[in-house]
């Protein structure tokens, strides 16, 4: 049996964009909100959205750059007030606008698992590994996600960007979690699709460093892993 992850006794994931379809979960959210901001506001909002979003109409992807990627709810809520008053939209008017247009993306219907993710974590298990996740969503969407996904059972521990720990690129949420499971880092694999995820695991001292083709990340992005794989499926155990 071949094994990525020798020597690996927990697999930190992120989230969207490695699990499950990122574009499917925030392409659709990113027009709908612009939408709404321009009916709320009257002004064309749209094109100065999706371009601190980073967010590629024609093509209904985000890029790494943008705002979209790995940058936490509540950042990218104070990131579109501030889209709102560059555009000439009163303080009161754009909070208005806001209350009316912020809906987080419907995380049960929304989401796509990318890979059997069942077979994949109880895999990962089977082998003697634990499993976390490492996600730039906030914490009452992700707990609604895993158990929509049937794997909450699978997950040792979740950090999310609401639960008071530095967001990606910082190391903390690896440091984090690998304290909650008693894990040095360099026992631990960090496995995400964009730049920050990477950079989160190597300054964290993982041991392992794995890129995803599945997500945002170019391969230039991930050419900063130590693995690139097309998939997670790429993480369990496989004969030679």
């Amino acid at each position: 049996m071949t094994d990525p992850l020798a020597d690996i006794r927990l697999v930190i994931f992120d989230k969207d964009g490695t699990l499950i379809d990122f574009h499917a979960m925030w392409s659709g959210w990113v027009e709908t909100l612009a939408d709404d901001l321009e009916l709320a506001t009257g002004r064309p909002i749209r094109a100065p959205v999706f371009a601190m979003m980073g967010y590629d109409a024609a093509t209904g992807r985000a890029h790494t750059g943008g705002g979209l990627v790995s940058t936490p709810m509540a950042r990218l809520r104070d990131r579109t007030a501030r889209v709102l008053a560059a555009a000439g939209v009163a303080p009161e008017a754009a909070e208005a606008a806001l209350r009316t247009a912020w809906q987080a993306p419907d995380p049960v219907t929304l989401a796509h698992p990318l890979v059997d993710l069942p077979r994949l974590l109880g895999g990962l298990h089977a082998a003697g590994r634990r499993c976390a996740i490492a996600t730039s969503d906030d914490r009452a969407p992700t707990e609604r996600t895993l158990e929509a996904l049937g794997i909450a059972h699978l997950v040792d521990v979740v950090v999310c960007a609401d639960d008071g720990v530095a967001a990606k690129p910082a190391p903390d949420m690896v440091t984090h979690l690998c304290r909650q499971l008693s894990v040095d880092p360099a026992e631990t694999a960090v496995v995400g699709d964009s730049p920050a995820d990477l950079a989160m695991g190597r300054s964290a001292g993982a041991g392992l460093v794995v890129g995803v083709r599945t997500g945002v990340g170019t391969e230039r992005d991930l050419a900063a892993a130590d693995l690139v794989l097309d998939s997670v499926v790429g993480l369990i155990p496989t004969d030679p």
